[in-house]
């Protein structure tokens, strides 16, 4: 077989409901030749036995990765992958029959292309709409980047394609040093923005980010995160994760400040003003509580050099 110009990686911590269906929707993707490879981080459940019963197709490979944390798995898929285009699809995620092709062409027809993400839809446990407290925006936590029907081109870090349906150039990855691992999930804590500061680093070098409709992809919505308490736990790790990337990219104490005290009353602001508006008022409550933690991050980051994670 020769060396794959593209590779599927799945990350996996846990997730055996749901992680045999996104290994199987890779393997039927319709392209002619890739890989596909799985990097178990440190699940206690039956996700070696699934992985097992798929190891008779020459394209899937297994390995366990005894670091935890995403960053860390993810860096393991680009040691262990021999593309050229490495692709990392969420383990609750189900691709879409064109998904890799998709990817696949918009990298080959773009020299300049360095990072694309697909446009990637909620699956909604069965008979469980979406919560009248929970706004189209808010839903992006869940797993829901949609940027409409045609291509477009990612000009600004907060509009970066999505770790659940990613896609970047190997070679990118690996000068810019691989996935930062203090940002990124860790177990349970809920610290991201990874895919973010990659994008910022990209374009920053000149290189394209863009979101590609045809690489469409399936994300379930796990029951237990269907609740104002997981929303607000992850808004706080939102904040821990953007001030981490603030520090990382050198800015300044003052400006963290600044930028964190305005978005704070302006959170609480919204949400008094759009207080008969369930959604509207829960959504800016959560950016409020966010930026409450992003403070409280950049102090520490001032005083001790450092980011706490708890």
């Amino acid at each position: 077989m020769l060396t794959p110009s593209i590779s599927a990686i799945i990350c996996t911590y846990n997730r055996d409901t749901y992680v045999g269906a996104a290994i199987d929707s890779i393997l039927a993707q319709d392209l002619p030749e890739f890989e596909v490879i799985l990097i178990d981080n440190c699940s206690t459940d039956r996700t070696k036995a699934i992985a097992a019963e798929r190891l008779s197709d020459p394209r899937f490979k297994y390995f366990y990765e005894s670091q935890l944390g995403l960053s860390a798995a993810r860096n393991r898929g680009l040691k262990e992958a021999k593309g050229d285009i490495l692709v990392y699809l969420d383990d609750d995620a189900v691709a879409s029959p064109g998904w890799l092709r998709a990817i696949y062409d918009a990298y080959k027809n773009n020299e300049k292309l360095a990072i694309a993400g697909g446009k990637t839809t909620l699956i909604w446990p069965p008979n469980t709409p979406r919560p009248n407290w929970l706004s189209r925006d808010a839903s992006g936590v869940l797993g829901l980047y949609d940027l409409g029907d045609a291509p477009l081109s990612i000009t600004r870090p907060d509009r970066s394609p999505i770790g659940a349906n990613y896609s970047i150039r190997r070679d990118i990855l690996e000068a810019i040093g691989g996935f930062n691992v203090n940002l990124g999930r860790v177990g349970k804590n809920l610290v991201s923005n990874e895919e973010l500061f990659m994008t910022e680093q990209a374009l920053k070098q000149g290189w394209m980010v863009m979101y590609l409709p045809d690489a469409a992809a399936g994300h379930n919505v796990i029951p237990e995160r269907i609740t104002p308490n997981w929303f607000l736990k992850r808004s706080w790790g939102q904040g821990i994760s953007e001030s981490y990337r603030d520090q990382l990219a050198n800015r300044s104490a003052l400006v963290q400040f600044g930028n964190g005290g305005e978005r704070l009353l302006r959170g609480l602001y919204k949400s008094l003003k759009y207080f008969g508006s369930p959604e509207q008022r829960f959504e800016n409550l959560l950016y409020a509580y966010g930026q409450i933690a992003y403070l409280k991050t950049s102090i520490q980051g001032m005083l001790f050099g450092k980011i706490s994670v708890d």
